[in-house]
C-alpha cells in the first residue's frame, strides 16, 4: 500500500544501450533491423517510453498512434499476429482470443498499469508469457488525488461551485453547504502520511494480514473489514481487483458505516457494487462518495450516480500527472526490453 517512488531519471538510465547509427542505414543494417524482435504498442504512450524503445536499437515496433481512441479490437487482433512483445494499457483485454491471434512468438507482455484485471493471467501463464507492470511509480500521484477527492467530497466543493455559478449563492447562512472535516476523525486509509497535518485522531486499515512494518510508519491499527466500516469517518479503498475483492464494497459494508461517513474509491470500479452504493447514498445510509473509477468506464452520463449531489465522480485520473505517466511509460518500455532479452524485469508479475 505504501511504496517509495522510483525516479523517472533512474528508469531512463536503465534503458539498454541505444544502437549508434551515423549516416544513413546501409542495406546490411536494414536487414539486421528487420530481424529484430517485433513489438506492437497499443496506444500512443507518453514520450519517455517511446524514446526508450526507439533509441534501444533492440526492437522494431508499430503503435496505434492515438491517445484519444483505443485501438479497435479487430485491428488489435490483426496487428499482434507474430509479434514477440506487446506493450498495452488497461483498456485492452488480453485474453485467450488475443493470445491465439498473436501466436507462439509472443514471449513478453508489458502493461502500463499497476492493475492487471484486464489480463487473463491463467492464459498468459499457460503459454509461458512473462508479464511486466508498473507499480510504485504512481503511488504519490494516486495518493495526492485520493486526498483531493476526499476533501472535495467531504467539504462539498462541487456543490458549492455549482451554487456559486448558478445563482444559488445568496446571503451567508449558518448551515448552508456544511460538510465533514478531518480533524479528530478516524480514517481507514493508505494515504495517512499526507493526512497527518489534518490532525486525524486515528488511522486504521485492513488487509489480508497485518502489515506491522508499514503500519508503524504512520501508527495505523489493523482491524477487520467490519470494524473498518464501523469505525471509519472516512473510508478509502486502494486494493487490487481480484475475484476475492470483486464488489467487496456492497450493501453489507455500507450498512455498517456511519451515516456521516465519506467513502472514497481510487482503486478499481469493480470492487464496488454501484447499485448498493447508489442506495446507500440516496437513502442517507452514508454521507457521500468520491469515485475515480467506475464500471463501466466511461460511466454513461445517464447513470443514476450522476444524479446525486453527494457523489463526486472523476474520469479515472488518479495517476494523471505528467511526471508519473512518463515514469509509467518508461518502466513499461524497460520491462518489455529486459523481458525480450531474457533478463529480470524491473517489475514483473509472478504468475
Amino acid at each position: 500500500m505504501w511504496c517509495s517512488r522510483t525516479a523517472l531519471h533512474r528508469l531512463q538510465r536503465i534503458a539498454v544501450t541505444p544502437l549508434n547509427i551515423t549516416g544513413g542505414l546501409t542495406s546490411n543494417m536494414q536487414r539486421e533491423m528487420s530481424t529484430l524482435p517485433r513489438v506492437y504498442v497499443t496506444r500512443q504512450i507518453p514520450p519517455e517510453g517511446l524514446k526508450i524503445l526507439r533509441e534501444s536499437g533492440q526492437v522494431q515496433f508499430q503503435l496505434w498512434d492515438s491517445d484519444d481512441i483505443p485501438v479497435p479490437r479487430q485491428e488489435l487482433l490483426e496487428k499482434v499476429k507474430g509479434v514477440d512483445g506487446l506493450l498495452c494499457v488497461l483498456t485492452e483485454k488480453i485474453d485467450a482470443e488475443l493470445l491465439e491471434a498473436a501466436g507462439p512468438n509472443l514471449k513478453v507482455l508489458s502493461t502500463m498499469s499497476v492493475g492487471f484485471d484486464h489480463l487473463s493471467l491463467e492464459e498468459l501463464k499457460k503459454r509461458g508469457i512473462r508479464v511486466g507492470y508498473t507499480p510504485d511509480v504512481l503511488t504519490d500521484a494516486v495518493a495526492e488525488l485520493t486526498v483531493a477527492l476526499l476533501l472535495t467530497t467531504s467539504r462539498r466543493l462541487i456543490e458549492a461551485t455549482h451554487e456559486a455559478k448558478t445563482g444559488g449563492w445568496g446571503t451567508w447562512r449558518t448551515l448552508w453547504l456544511c460538510g465533514y472535516e478531518l480533524a479528530n476523525s478516524t480514517v481507514g486509509v493508505a494515504i495517512a502520511e499526507r493526512l497527518a497535518p489534518f490532525k486525524v485522531k486515528k488511522f486504521i486499515y485492513t488487509d489480508v494480514a497485518p502489515r506491522p512494518e508499514l503500519a508503524s510508519i504512520i501508527n495505523a491499527e489493523y482491524v477487520s473489514l467490519d470494524e473498518l466500516a464501523k469505525q471509519s469517518d472516512f473510508l478509502t479503498v486502494c486494493c487490487a481487483l481480484t475475484p476475492e475483492t470483486k464488489e467487496i464494497c456492497n450493501k453489507d459494508l455500507f450498512s455498517k458505516m456511519k451515516n456521516t461517513s465519506i467513502f472514497i474509491n481510487t482503486s478499481r470500479g469493480g470492487v464496488v457494487n454501484q447499485e448498493d452504493l447508489y442506495e446507500a447514498l440516496s437513502t442517507g445510509q452514508i454521507a457521500g462518495a468520491g469515485l475515480d473509477v467506475t464500471v463501466p468506464e466511461p460511466l454513461p452520463t445517464n447513470h443514476p450516480l450522476f444524479t446525486l449531489k453527494n457523489c463526486v465522480i472523476l474520469p479515472h485520473i488518479a495517476s494523471a500527472s505528467y511526471s508519473t505517466r512518463n515514469a509509467m511509460s518508461a518502466l513499461a518500455a524497460n520491462n518489455l526490453l529486459l523481458g525480450l532479452r531474457g533478463e529480470p524485469m524491473i517489475k514483473e508479475l509472478k504468475l
